[in-house]
């Protein structure tokens, strides 16, 4: 590494480029799972009639960590733009950069996705279109549910501003004296090799607790636990000692998130009517979202780890990425929609099917980016980018 992590946090502006190198990794591992959605056993908007069991088990071990490390992430962005910014100007930014492509997103892009989703259930005879089942469940009343309702996968951003905005004051809380003191604590018990696993057990609290009761995806269980893992990165970024865990950890956090994937997995499969979409009520079942907590935190660590060990640089691809990940993350899906849309009527193998469908979607995605919005200061604003000079002239 050219500076050592305790220079790049405390002595910014370093920034700290294995962070922007998992982001677009993130990124694009969020579009390779939706891209081979259409062909795994579990239910999307669109899909294939044939489906692969290799591809529903990579995406089942995906699912513990995948979006909690998305918000690892993000908690780990905002205490390093909480180093150069205040508060009032921290919450306008995420205003600009996450609320407003949602609601754009929301507007343009929802409802094309929902209409080649209801001309695929009605080709395929399904009935089921979660958009209408969402807007007909009078339970909904005052949930999380409404950002993935109306926007599809923005639901992302919606949770992530929300985040933001209602971690505000807990961020502010732990950069004051108090707030130092807990993190002190938390560091000292990390300095024990594998004290990282602490936060295993709040998360696991809050998943327990309110799983029960909210078992819905996208619901107050899976707000809260999310919005720990975003609370969770902003802690582990603020002190060198963390990240010191983290390193000196790794064979602790990749053992463990084997172990429980291991252990986890057959229960899921043992018990043919296993649904997570369902509040848990056996021992076994509490068991399995126990592991579930467990497999999110360390494969995270472990992820963030090889972040760390390998990717701590910059070159001209960053560049471009790092700016591009916004604007593709939003139009990825709908893009995705449609071409599957097409290539699951085709008289084809999966294999054909799935490559087209990954290959054209990434092309067409990166294409709208580069030729539509990175080119426009309008559309630039629009979906939270800066306007910068090389796009003023660029068109």
């Amino acid at each position: 590494m050219s500076k050592s992590l305790t220079n790049q946090i405390e002595q910014q502006p370093a920034r700290l480029y294995f962070l922007d190198w998992l982001r677009v990794l993130a990124v694009l591992g969020v579009f390779l799972f939706h891209a081979v959605h259409p062909f795994d056993f579990l239910p999307w908007h669109i899909k294939n009639a044939v489906q692969s069991q290799v591809i529903t088990f990579i995406l089942a071990f995906m699912f513990p960590w995948g979006m909690p490390f998305f918000f690892l992430l993000a908690g780990a962005g905002s205490w390093l733009a909480m180093r150069r910014r205040t508060a009032g100007k921290f919450a306008r930014e995420r205003f600009n950069r996450l609320l407003v492509p949602y609601i754009a997103g929301a507007i343009l892009l929802m409802p094309i996705m929902l209409y080649f989703e209801w001309q695929h259930k009605l080709l395929t005879g399904m009935v089921s279109i979660p958009f209408m089942d969402f807007l007909l469940d009078r339970n909904v009343g005052f949930s999380p549910r409404w950002f993935g309702g109306l926007g599809y996968h923005l639901w992302f951003l919606g949770f992530l501003f929300a985040f933001s905005i209602l971690a505000l004051p807990v961020f502010l809380w732990l950069k004051g004296s108090s707030g130092q003191r807990l993190i002190t604590q938390l560091v000292r018990i990390c300095e024990h090799r594998g004290g990282i696993l602490i936060f295993i057990i709040p998360l696991a609290i809050v998943r327990l607790v309110l799983h029960p009761f909210f078992p819905q995806e996208h619901d107050w269980a899976d707000f809260f636990y999310q919005m720990s893992f975003f609370i969770f990165g902003f802690i582990l970024f603020s002190r060198q000692g963390f990240l010191t865990a983290v390193r000196r950890d790794w064979r602790i956090s990749l053992a463990f998130g084997i172990v429980v994937t291991v252990l986890a997995m057959p229960i899921a499969a043992a018990n043919n009517n296993f649904d997570i979409l369902v509040p848990p009520h056996t021992l076994l079942d509490f068991i399995f979202w126990t592991l579930v907590c467990i497999a999110s935190w360390c494969w995270s660590l472990f992820v963030l780890y090889i972040g760390m060990r390998f990717l701590d640089f910059t070159n001209r691809y960053l560049d471009y990425t790092k700016e591009a990940i916004l604007p593709f993350f939003v139009f990825h899906q709908p893009v995705i929609i449609i071409l599957a849309f097409f290539a699951v009527q085709w008289q084809a193998s999966l294999v054909i099917k799935l490559l087209f469908v990954v290959f054209s979607s990434f092309c067409v995605t990166l294409g709208i980016y580069e030729f539509l919005i990175r080119r426009s200061p309008a559309l630039r604003l629009v979906f939270g980018m800066k306007v910068a000079p090389a796009a003023m002239s660029a068109g």
